[in-house]
């Protein structure tokens, strides 16, 4: 699904696609998609693209926000949460930052320092 969605918005040239995983920081999805758009009229054709080859693809589209005013859509696939916006919105919400974070490593566990010590004299 994710290989779909990247296609469908690279088929109308979608600027500075991201692919972040997110399934370590919700439960409720797994991946977001971000990719901007120099238009209202691009943001919606965008949206769109990813809608029809989806679901032509046998994928459900959950929902669709922002159609209206085409500065930023939203396009719910469950797993797969696609956020198409123009250049400014994007920058101010700044969803990189927001969601962009590691998954945390799990600590190594370390011989105790006395321990060590007391092995090596």
């Amino acid at each position: 699904m994710e290989k779909a969605a990247v296609a469908a918005l690279e088929d109308i040239k979608a600027r500075d696609i991201v692919v972040l995983n997110t399934a370590h920081l919700s439960s409720m999805f797994e991946r977001i998609i971000i990719a901007g758009a120099d238009s209202t009229r691009q943001v919606k054709a965008l949206a769109r693209n990813v809608q029809d080859k989806l679901k032509s693809q046998g994928y459900q589209v959950l929902s669709v926000e922002g159609e209206q005013s085409g500065e930023w859509v939203l396009v719910d696939l469950g797993d797969i949460v696609v956020h198409v916006m123009q250049p400014a919105v994007r920058l101010h919400y700044n969803l990189e930052e927001l969601w962009n974070h590691p998954e945390a490593r799990k600590p190594r566990a370390r011989k105790k320092a006395a321990g060590a010590r007391a092995a090596a004299g």
